[in-house]
């Protein structure tokens, strides 16, 4: 097994730049296949050339450097073609929740300004809806059936962006409920996935499986920017199937796969009839992995190595337990590195409310430097500044470290409650669920999920004389809120503990543990 710096080293400079990345490893090995999807798979050449063709005719229809275009839809090899031809123009990918309703979509793609839209058929009307009040009218189109139809003009390639230029703006929920736009740059995302050869001993002979949706930042600057980073495959599947994983990581040839708590507790529960023993899996990357879904994967799935880390949608790749190193129980290990040594890469530190550092034994907040921290909030210049303090990203994450520099999460600072590897404003859903007219207030808070992570409990006074059940809340949610914003439990009281400024004290009720016992279980 080739170490990480050899395996970066094996390919020419790159310059920082998505189409510098891709041309350094075709001037290497050009018809090593890159990209598995449906069944056919694409050499690093043939890639290329469709991602060539798609800019040539994405510039044909005015897609010009800077210009946002939002992409709707599930994971496919054309998603990951428009994704490089955008970046070749210089433009912007902005990826939105393809479940998403015009509600939610439409603060995004509205906020962004985009100029047009990808979408796969069930989401064209959302997109449609979204995208009215933009002006101009943002051109919308069919991802998978018109963009071979588009790579068929001829439009005129500008000159190569530099590693500096923006190509995604990814919207990540605060504590607002309004939706931020995290900006990375060309260099971030190379940079990352070279991290990510670094955390999990990417080979180029390796298969990277992903499963999660190329919305979020762990497909993105993981899977998809760690297959390149190496030279390696990068199988790619439309979603997440739980009875169908082992036998697509068997017949992918898959040696490392990416997850989120949820999947692998769920991967866990299946029945063992569906495990595929021809697979082979050498590593497991997520977060959080508990010691008991560590003990499945190495002896009931024999996956020997598995790595827990830690990042955010600012931050990608900002800590893990090392690949050649000690691996700690309920750590999110210590601060990542490069491949290359003499890069500076991510450093941690914990700071109390005052900014001072905490001594290692105590809990402060995670605040990490790196240089792939994101470029800002796209149009929140306060939120950005916020954000970060002399170069530190507050994280809003409590951890603690011991003494050999390990880092364990406590808790969060603000909040957010994270489910099925989403982060969700508790924010958002106390604003539409205090929409409902017999609901005076409304507070969500996260409670644990028997699948890890955290379920959603709103907590809700009604207004007086007024009636309303748990099933009207949930009915209310569904046709506001995606699927996964829905609560779970729905929890009646007479009041909710308040400040003085009228604001619900959430830390009060995250400590009644009298909620969850006696709400309403709408997953039952």
């Amino acid at each position: 097994m080739r170490r990480p710096l050899e395996v970066i080293r094996a390919y020419p400079p790159h310059g920082g730049t998505l189409h510098g990345l891709l041309a350094s490893r075709i001037a290497a090995n050009p018809d090593r296949p890159y990209l598995s999807f449906g069944g056919e798979t694409l050499s690093y050449a043939q890639f290329a050339q469709n991602v060539a063709a798609s800019a040539r005719g994405l510039a044909a229809r005015g897609i010009a450097r800077g210009d946002r275009v939002g992409v709707m839809a599930t994971n496919s090899a054309r998603y990951v073609v428009l994704f490089f031809a955008l970046a070749r123009l210089g433009a912007i990918m902005v990826p939105v929740n393809p479940e998403f309703g015009a509600r939610e979509a439409g603060y995004m793609l509205q906020h962004a300004g985009v100029r047009a839209v990808a979408t796969i058929p069930s989401a064209l009307d959302a997109a449609r809806a979204a995208t009215r009040p933009v002006v101009p009218a943002p051109w919308i189109f069919r991802l998978e059936e018109d963009l071979d139809e588009i790579a068929r003009e001829h439009g005129t390639l500008p000159s190569k962006p530099s590693g500096d230029c923006t190509c995604l703006i990814l919207y990540t929920s605060g504590t607002t409920g309004f939706p931020k736009g995290v900006m990375h740059s060309q260099r971030n995302f190379v940079m990352a996935g070279e991290g990510f050869v670094a955390r999990m001993w990417l080979q180029p002979d390796d298969c990277l499986l992903c499963i999660l949706p190329l919305f979020h930042i762990n497909a993105l600057f993981y899977s998809l920017a760690g297959a390149l980073a190496a030279g390696a495959r990068l199988a790619l599947t439309p979603k997440f199937s739980a009875s169908t994983f082992w036998r697509t990581a068997a017949e992918s040839g898959a040696t490392q796969v990416n997850i989120i708590a949820a999947i692998g507790n769920i991967l866990a529960r299946r029945p063992r009839s569906e495990f595929d023993p021809r697979h082979r899996l050498r590593a497991v990357y997520g977060a959080p992995i508990s010691p008991e879904l560590e003990r499945v994967f190495r002896e009931d799935f024999h996956v020997p190595v598995v790595i827990e880390g830690y990042g955010m949608t600012e931050i990608p790749g900002a800590a893990n337990n090392p690949f050649d190193g000690e691996k700690r129980a309920n750590s999110m290990g210590k601060a990542a590195v490069h491949p290359d040594p003499d890069v500076k890469f991510s450093e941690l530190r914990l700071a109390d409310d005052a900014g001072h550092d905490v001594a290692a034994g105590g809990i402060g907040e995670i605040r990490v430097r790196t240089p792939i921290l994101m470029q800002g909030y796209y149009r929140d210049p306060a939120q950005t500044a916020a954000a970060i303090e002399e170069g530190w990203f507050k994280t809003g994450d409590l951890a603690r470290r011991d003494a050999d520099g390990y880092y364990y999460f406590v808790a969060r600072k603000n909040d957010i409650i994270r489910r099925r590897g989403e982060n969700i404003s508790g924010a958002e859903i106390d604003r539409v669920v205090g929409d409902h007219p017999a609901v005076l207030l409304c507070a969500a808070i996260p409670v644990p999920s028997d699948l890890g992570e955290d379920e959603i409990l709103a907590a809700v006074v009604k207004k007086p004389g007024a009636e309303v059940s748990a099933q009207d809340i949930a009915v209310w949610c569904r046709a506001r809120l995606a699927a996964i914003k829905v609560p779970r439990y729905v929890a009646f009281a007479q009041s909710l503990p308040l400040t003085a400024t009228q604001r619900v004290q959430k830390f009060q009720l995250r400590q009644d543990a009298s909620l969850r016992s006696r709400a309403i279980d709408l997953g039952a």
